[in-house]
């Protein structure tokens, strides 16, 4: 019996469409970015991290820091939960993948249909088809990680604490359920389409909530101050599952720039990879 495959979406426009092109990208973004690799993780026990979701010719330079950290990781790894948030509406407030596969230019990812299963949240292909925050992440898992991973895709449209909670909770549930390994992504872009210097300012904001594991002062913080993170409901969950499945969870901040460091412009998106480890 056949597959459903979700065809890429982004392929060409975020990261290139042929293979060897993007091999040979994130090769070189590899390089650039070696003298700044962390390399004291590897006898940690890696639980997430929040990764930036643009162009990777704009925010790869810090997104590749999560997954080399991944690749160094002396730990079993079954499932990578990619946790994005829906910038369209389309679709429920929250969502898992009907496909089974996840295609990209450097092959097929498999989604882990049983750990799927046991997180009871409504499945619909239109919440992902067109979306890129949770499709970006796929090429760098294939890049430095085996084929052995699955991927649980999980869109947000909603991104209320009460609902960060509460996928929090069928998270945890499924990995006591499956006994999967889990790793999870929080896909996140922070401030948009401001002046430097304040969206440094802003991102610190929020970036101290984040520290704290305060995921409701991190929605509070958002809300109070008008700031453009996207995918303030994925960073919530990490932030209660750890609360939840892993008290003793420290952060780091790896890595963070701007659109600004590719393209010069008083107008950036603002771009965090965060670490999430015991």
């Amino acid at each position: 019996m056949s597959k459903s495959i979700r065809k890429p979406a982004v392929s060409g426009m975020f990261y290139p469409s042929g293979k060897n092109e993007l091999l040979n990208l994130i090769k070189e973004i590899d390089r650039q970015e070696e003298s700044r690799f962390e390399t004291v993780f590897a006898q940690h026990n890696i639980i997430g991290g929040i990764v930036p979701h643009a162009g990777y010719m704009y925010s790869g330079y810090q997104a590749v820091h999560f997954f080399k950290v991944l690749q160094n990781a002396r730990q079993t790894i079954d499932t990578v939960v990619i946790l994005n948030p829906n910038h369209s509406g389309i679709g429920p407030g929250v969502a898992l993948d009907e496909n089974s596969l996840w295609a990209t230019p450097l092959g097929h990812a498999e989604i882990d249909d049983e750990f799927y299963r046991a997180l009871d949240i409504l499945a619909s292909s239109i919440a992902h088809d067109n979306e890129h925050s949770g499709e970006v992440m796929v090429p760098f898992l294939q890049y430095y990680l085996d084929d052995s991973k699955k991927i649980a895709p999980i869109s947000m449209s909603d991104q209320s604490y009460e609902t960060a909670v509460e996928i929090a909770r069928k998270i945890n549930i499924a990995v006591s359920e499956t006994g999967k390994k889990i790793v999870m992504i929080a896909s996140n872009d922070f401030s948009h389409f401001v002046e430097p210097s304040e969206g440094y300012k802003l991102d610190n904001l929020v970036y101290e909530k984040i520290e704290k594991l305060d995921a409701k002062g991190v929605y509070d913080t958002i809300r109070k101050n008008n700031i453009s993170v996207c995918g303030y409901g994925p960073i919530m969950v990490m932030i209660e599952y750890c609360k939840q499945k892993h008290p003793g969870v420290k952060t780091k901040l790896l890595r963070r720039g701007n659109s600004g460091d590719i393209s010069p412009s008083t107008s950036v998106v603002n771009y965090i990879t965060s670490l999430f480890y015991e």
